[in-house]
């Protein structure tokens, strides 16, 4: 298939956004206000309760899921002529921070130190709703709009990246695991939607 403005549309984006919204309401399921199931609760002890690295080297990853990105990253793509990727970068990065707020007001839930005893924060208390982790679905999503504009080598990097924010937000104990889980098909989600619109690489 081939959009209107010559980049070409692909099964696989459609493909994308359904699975970015089944692993998105998959998440959401189990999530309760005021609670935390012992799955969940056993995984976030797992990645929460350790100290593996150093905060200053932590806080830079999670950054990679911070709105300013977006822009960042669209003047990259723009320095590189690569028109429609940084339009994209901008359609997916804001579109996915607005759906998080959207998300965060139908599925309410708190913060870990909210909702569990003896929870490691790291570095300043995040605030707000904590379904879904705006952070993990900005940073996914921009790497699922880049990745036909990638090689090999550019993918792996990108996929490091985006693990690197969704599990250090939960290290820091500014999210729970579903948190991420659901920010991540949030991020795939409107990925695919974005890519559907305004096409892939011919």
């Amino acid at each position: 298939m081939r959009a209107p403005h010559g980049g070409l549309r692909s099964w696989a984006d459609l493909a994308l956004a359904a699975a970015g919204a089944v692993l998105l309401v998959l998440a959401a399921l189990p999530v309760e206000r005021a609670g935390v199931g012992a799955a969940e609760t056993a995984v976030f002890r797992v990645l929460n309760d350790p100290t593996v690295l150093p905060f200053w080297l932590v806080w830079p990853a999670m950054q990679l899921g911070n709105l300013l990105v977006v822009p960042a990253a669209a003047v990259l793509a723009a320095g590189l002529r690569r028109w429609r990727l940084a339009a994209g970068i901008l359609l997916a990065g804001v579109g996915t921070y607005l759906a998080a707020k959207g998300v965060k007001d139908l599925v309410v839930r708190g913060r870990p130190d909210g909702l569990l005893a003896d929870v490691v924060v790291r570095g300043a208390e995040a605030q707000g709703r904590g379904f879904v982790s705006g952070h993990a679905a900005v940073a996914v999503a921009l790497v699922a709009l880049a990745w036909p504009w990638l090689g090999t080598r550019g993918r792996l990097v990108c996929v490091a990246l985006a693990l690197a924010v969704c599990l250090a937000r939960v290290h820091v104990g500014a999210h729970l695991p579903l948190d991420v889980v659901g920010g991540a098909g949030l991020g795939l989600a409107v990925a695919g939607c974005v890519r559907l619109l305004i096409g892939r690489p011919a």
